[in-house]
């Protein structure tokens, strides 16, 4: 009985497999720690044939971490609409960035390694500006019919926004640790914690159930 033929997959095919594959390992060990010959075991060829396809890990992981960013910031846009209330669109931001956590492991674990490495995260360091850009935007957005108001809280909202940005992110890899917290219960403590403020969260305010 002939063994069956392997089909050779396209140039772009095997590019996106090697992607793929670069994810899983960057995910895993991070930059530093991953080497091509990890990504060309894994992906079953030649380091040779790898290196056809990416002249460097700095080039490969410059295309995984765009990948990343071009996805993440497709999700964005579309689960979002600009008419919408602020809160609204708060809310929909969180459940966007745990969706895409969930559902998508390895590349928020190399954007959670890499994001504040300027070294090696140019690509995920404009997202997290942007993610920073788009939490000030929210947070100054009932202020923004008060000229006097905004002036004030607009440089306090700035300077805070990576702090935010930051701590949005870090609460949602821990809760992917600690499964036994509903993740409804960690999505509105990190939206009532970006609106409300945590001073306003210790004197028991809290934000009305969001409708279904």
């Amino acid at each position: 009985m002939n063994a069956p033929v392997r089909r050779r997959l396209t140039s772009a095919s095997r590019r996106e497999q090697l992607l793929a594959v670069a994810l899983d390992e960057f995910g895993r060990r991070g930059f530093h720690l991953t080497q091509m010959e990890h990504v060309a075991a894994a992906a079953g060829v030649s380091k040779g044939l790898l290196y056809q396809h990416f002249e460097s890990k700095e080039e490969l992981f410059a295309a995984v971490t765009a990948a990343i960013v071009d996805d993440l910031s497709r999700q964005l846009h579309e689960a979002t609409n600009p008419g919408d209330p602020g809160l609204d669109r708060m809310r929909v931001l969180a459940k966007t960035l745990f969706d895409f956590a969930t559902g998508r492991p390895s590349a928020w674990a190399v954007i959670i390694r890499h994001f504040d490495k300027p070294e090696v995260g140019a690509e995920l360091r404009g997202l997290r500006d942007g993610l920073g850009a788009i939490i000030v935007d929210l947070m100054l957005l009932n202020r923004r019919q008060n000229p006097t108001r905004l002036a004030a809280a607009e440089p306090v909202v700035t300077l805070l926004a990576p702090m935010v940005t930051g701590g949005l992110m870090s609460l949602i890899s821990w809760w992917l640790d600690h499964p036994e917290v509903p993740r409804e219960r960690a999505e509105s403590m990190a939206v009532e914690f970006i609106w409300l403020g945590l001073e306003r969260i210790r004197a028991g305010e809290r934000l009305g159930t969001p409708p279904l």
